[in-house]
Parts: C-alpha cells; sequence; structure tokens
C-alpha cells in the first residue's frame, strides 16, 4: 500500500511573483543571513505566518478560552528566543522575520564567535564540525533554543578545536573586527563633484561620464616670426632713403 502520508510544501510562495520592492528585501537578508535560496526564506515566512494567524485567533476568544492555548504558545516563542522581553499576544504580531532568522543555528554559530562570517557558519554546520550537547549537528536552520545556546561547541574530532587553526583565527579576528577609517581625502586628483579623475593632471576623463576635458592652452611658437636681434639692418632697394 505504501506510506499513507504525502509530500507537501513546507512553505507559501508569495502571491506577487514579481514585486521589486519584495525582491530588494529578500535578497538583502539571504545576504545579511547567509541563506541558501529564497525557498529558505519562505519558510520561515510561513511559519512566521502561522504564528500570528492563531495569536489572532486567539484574541478573538474569551480570556478564559484562550487563557491555556495562549500560554503554550507565549511559553514556546519565549523558550526559543523569539519573544525576549514582555511574552503576550501583541509582541507575537509585532514579529519580524529577522527576530527569526536570528535564533537559527547558522546564525548563533556566527554570533558566537565561532566562524568567520554567515557563509562559514554554515559550511561548518553541514560539514559536521558543529556539536550540540556532543552531538553532531548538521542542519543550519535548525531553531536553537536560549537554553542549547550556551550548549554549541565543535565536535570532539573537529580539527578547530586547535587554537592555531587558520579558521579559529580569522573567526577571532572577525568577532573582534574594527571599521577601517576612511581614505585621506586627495583633493589634487578629484575634481569638483569629488569623483576621482582618471588623467594626469586632475582633469576628468569625459569618456567615463566626468564631463568635457577642459583644454590646456600651449605656446605654439610661430615659424613665420624672425628672431629679435640687436643688430642694425641696412636698408636695400627702394628702401634706401636720403
Amino acid at each position: 500500500m505504501g506510506d499513507p502520508r504525502r509530500q507537501k510544501k513546507k512553505y507559501v510562495v508569495p502571491k506577487r511573483p514579481y514585486d521589486t520592492e519584495r525582491f530588494e528585501q529578500e535578497l538583502e537578508l539571504i545576504g545579511a543571513f547567509g541563506l541558501r535560496n529564497k525557498r529558505e526564506l519562505w519558510r520561515h515566512s510561513t511559519e512566521l505566518s502561522n504564528y500570528r494567524r492563531h495569536a489572532r485567533q486567539m484574541l478573538a476568544l474569551t480570556p478564559s478560552e484562550r487563557q491555556h492555548i495562549e500560554k503554550e504558545l507565549v511559553d514556546k516563542l519565549a523558550k526559543i528566543g523569539i519573544l525576549a522581553e514582555e511574552p503576550s499576544l501583541d509582541r507575537v504580531l509585532d514579529l519580524t522575520l529577522n527576530n527569526i532568522l536570528e535564533r537559527r543555528l547558522q546564525t548563533i554559530v556566527f554570533r558566537k564567535g565561532m566562524a568567520a562570517s554567515m557563509h562559514h557558519a554554515r559550511q561548518l554546520v553541514t560539514h559536521g564540525h558543529i556539536a550540540l550537547d556532543s552531538a553532531r549537528v548538521t542542519t543550519p536552520a535548525r531553531l536553537i533554543t536560549i537554553g542549547e545556546a550556551d550548549r554549541i561547541a565543535y565536535t570532539t574530532k573537529s580539527s578547530l578545536n586547535d587554537q592555531s587553526h587558520p579558521a579559529r583565527i580569522a573567526a577571532s579576528d572577525a568577532a573582534t573586527r574594527v571599521v577601517a577609517p576612511p581614505e585621506e581625502f586627495d583633493d589634487r586628483s578629484r575634481g569638483r563633484d569629488g569623483r576621482r579623475d582618471n588623467r594626469r593632471g586632475g582633469r576628468r576623463d569625459s569618456r567615463r561620464g566626468g564631463g568635457a576635458a577642459t583644454p590646456v592652452p600651449r605656446k605654439v611658437e610661430d615659424s613665420k616670426t624672425e628672431p629679435v636681434t640687436t643688430e642694425v639692418v641696412a636698408p636695400s632697394g627702394d628702401e634706401k632713403r636720403e
């Protein structure tokens, strides 16, 4: 007969497939949290929508009817760390997608300084270098509770346990990285509008959209002009006069 369970999608596709504003927001979140694709982002977005829907349904009930189920939902979100302050149904409606993405295993590994970047954290998880309670975890999208966050470490057989490992050094440098000061402003090699000129002498190259180049006047010697001398030239021909 086979397995009676049927596979179904765990995410809901956006209703408007072509939305420029939504595209920009999704790409920003994917790059900031090191997600693999948009399906992974839609899965967390659907999970957040389910929490909001349950909260709206509970608010429509009387306080006596929703007392038990409200406590279950609020305690669950508070345990995961999504509701950090004043856990209530009103706070559930104010949740954003960033609140859920911050509780991913991939994000927790990077926030603890165990990886040099979000993408590096995902690589460590998928390659089996991260353990929870000495058990290997290879799911970057797993939501970590507040109690589990302190028990995340490298696996016993991982080469990253060595402090001199290049990845450990890069991770420590990323954790203590300071934003470098901006470069000194060189007014000699920039135009009036602040853009750097691509030609010598500070002149702007018109081929790069910097406007027409300002011509520099040059001294041209006239070949017909006779050199000036101090000698007296005697007149000849009709120029002789008494």
